[in-house]
């Protein structure tokens, strides 16, 4: 079969490494656009002519701003130019510390959501949130002295958990942790043999393998162009691609291009701002419900998002072919 090659272009917003917890944002968005290069640069211009900002460089913040609120309707209107040609990934940061610490030391995530959903509910904001920051500081490669201290304060958290009552199957999830001390220990010496290629808590990569599945289905190939990154390396490249490849996404290459230098990037850098902080707004009971309602034909039902209440707004309930336990198991 021939394969009608697509070129789509990326950018992403919230990154703060492997700081999920107490990093500048709540929420990272990967986001994407499949555009003309002319049709992209008429979309960029159409931005600039509409705000009016001396600025050199435009970027999402310019286009939040109350009072060009009009042309931020239009940018993400259904007759306005990304409708149909954008998709966005979103990760609610503190849940995906939650999954990978049961995906890592109970080699199965699938209690993750309750555990997480129970957490504030029940433990108090204090207690949970001392919890998400020590699984953090368990997950992330560089550490701070000891190398067994995010070990020693990970487990004394779990224990300080376990002595309040919360439902079944979160408790069954906490007790599980408990016993996992031999797997997280492994897992730090591993560290100090050098960093793995793919750090456990970046959003990033796997969202890029996500993107390619989005835009391969049918009887497309992807092609990539992403604003350049420094976790972009030719060895993390190689690995999108191979695990696309394990996946069944047709995906034929990824290149790096510098944003300013390409309208299309720019275009995803404008999504990718404005959906992490329109998904921010609704993660903490501010949003603006016309706005979430613009935003969400944009957003992957399969974003990474724990908060079920603020969920429901953003993500579109539709039931798209399940993904591959390759790309479960990525993001």
């Amino acid at each position: 079969m021939t394969w009608q090659d697509l070129e789509v272009c990326c950018d992403e917003s919230g990154s703060d490494g492997e700081n999920l917890t107490g990093g500048n944002t709540d929420v990272f968005a990967h986001a994407s656009v499949r555009l003309p290069v002319d049709t992209a640069a008429a979309a960029i211009r159409e931005t600039r002519d509409r705000i009016r900002s001396p600025a050199e460089e435009y970027k999402a913040n310019h286009l939040l701003r109350e009072k060009h609120r009009a042309v931020l309707e239009w940018l993400l209107a259904p007759q306005g130019p990304l409708r149909g040609n954008a998709h966005v990934h979103l990760v609610e940061k503190a849940f995906l510390v939650v999954d990978r610490v049961a995906e890592l030391l109970l080699g199965d995530a699938s209690g993750a959501p309750a555990l997480f959903a129970a957490g504030r509910r029940c433990l108090g904001d204090a207690r949970w949130g001392e919890f998400l920051r020590s699984a953090n500081r368990l997950l992330r490669v560089r550490h701070d002295g000891d190398p067994a201290l995010p070990v020693e304060g990970f487990f004394r958290t779990v224990d300080d958990l376990r002595r309040t009552p919360v439902p079944a199957v979160p408790g069954a999830v906490l007790d599980a942790l408990a016993a996992a001390r031999p797997r997280a220990e492994a897992y730090r010496a591993a560290l100090l043999a050098g960093p793995p290629l793919v750090p456990v808590l970046n959003p990033l990569l796997p969202a890029i393998v996500r993107t390619a599945a989005h835009w391969s289905a049918g009887e497309h190939r992807v092609r990539l162009v992403h604003d350049r990154q420094n976790l972009l390396t030719p060895e993390r490249i190689a690995w999108i691609e191979e695990t696309a490849r394990r996946s069944g996404i047709r995906l034929g290459g990824l290149r790096l291009v510098v944003a300013g230098e390409d309208p299309r990037v720019q275009l995803a850098d404008f999504l990718a701002g404005i959906a992490r902080k329109l998904a921010s707004d609704e993660l903490n009971r501010r949003a603006d419900p016309a706005l979430t309602a613009l935003l969400r034909p944009y957003v992957d039902p399969h974003s990474v998002w724990g908060d079920e209440t603020s969920r429901a707004p953003l993500i579109a309930e539709v039931t798209p072919s399940a993904p591959s336990a390759d790309i479960n198991s990525a993001v």
